[in-house]
């Protein structure tokens, strides 16, 4: 017994130590210069370690978690803001990266790059590495496990029949394979159609393509109340008035459209709802 007492106490010592030196070493001031990270570290991180978060996510019409990224700095991602902030740890993704690579390093600022996951795996791999960054890696394996936990309560049951559709982005655009679009669109019982019009990653469809083959659903959301989006002036079109009773149009909001991490829960739910409803009205 009084080995296995020991055995506990030297045990407890070593993860408490652990955790302190873990405190000890976490960024006290994190910059996020990219809108998917933000969302990322204010699942992760503590209020007092986010020193300023990107300007992006402050917009309720292209960030899902626009009302706490209010409550933050914010940049527009230039080196002079950033390095006034005076951060010990700066997330950075695309152009920004580039830009303040040969900036950050000479003060003596840690900068961690990332790139746009393109997987469900990659974006779970991209969570878990910035709760690492800030200290907090068991709020990464939380938000994973929450991701995970939604995707399968979204996935279609066994013998309901799938649906083609197109998801409609921002200012027309659409995603193809290899896209994480492209991976919640069929986890969640729909068959992108994307591919069959051309697209091999991110972009236009052409109308005449559309006519040719229509998919079942069309899925976009609204920019603002009474604003019409893309979808509405494709369908709108007169030489899609015809196919109007064909293709159903189904409501995904636009915010969910632009960022994995933590914006995959409501992503897929908004999805399985769509596609419920899809095949609720072709029932009737």
């Amino acid at each position: 017994m009084a080995r296995v007492l020991a055995a506990l106490a030297a045990f407890y010592i070593a993860v408490v130590t652990g955790d302190a030196a873990c405190a000890a070493t976490s960024p006290r001031r994190v910059v996020s210069l990219n809108p998917c990270l933000d969302a990322i570290l204010l699942a992760t991180a503590d209020p007092s370690q986010i020193a300023a978060l990107s300007h992006y996510s402050r917009d309720p019409s292209q960030s899902a978690v626009a009302a706490r990224a209010r409550r933050y700095p914010f940049t527009w991602g230039s080196a002079e803001e950033v390095v006034a902030l005076k951060p010990d740890l700066v997330l950075t993704s695309g152009m920004g990266a580039a830009a303040l690579s040969g900036v950050l390093p000479r003060l003596g600022v840690r900068q961690e790059s990332f790139t746009v996951p393109a997987s469900v795996d990659e974006s779970v791999a991209q969570i878990e590495r910035v709760a690492r960054l800030v200290g907090h890696p068991e709020r990464g394996v939380a938000l994973t496990a929450r991701i995970r936990a939604a995707l399968e309560a979204a996935s279609p049951r066994p013998g309901e029949p799938r649906l083609s559709a197109l998801i409609y982005e921002y200012h027309g655009l659409a995603s193809g394979p290899g896209t994480l679009v492209d991976e919640l669109m069929r986890r969640t019982g729909f068959d992108n159609r994307a591919p069959r019009y051309g697209l091999t990653r991110t972009g236009d469809v052409p109308l005449d393509a559309l006519i040719a083959d229509p998919p079942q659903v069309l899925l976009a959301g609204r920019l603002a109340p009474n604003e019409p989006v893309w979808a509405d002036r494709v369908l709108s079109h007169p030489a899609l008035a015809a196919l109007a009773p064909r293709v159903r149009r189904e409501t995904f909001p636009e915010q969910l459209m632009f960022c994995g991490g933590p914006t995959i829960v409501p992503a897929v739910m908004a999805l399985a709802l769509a596609r419920e409803d899809a095949l609720k009205r072709a029932a009737r």
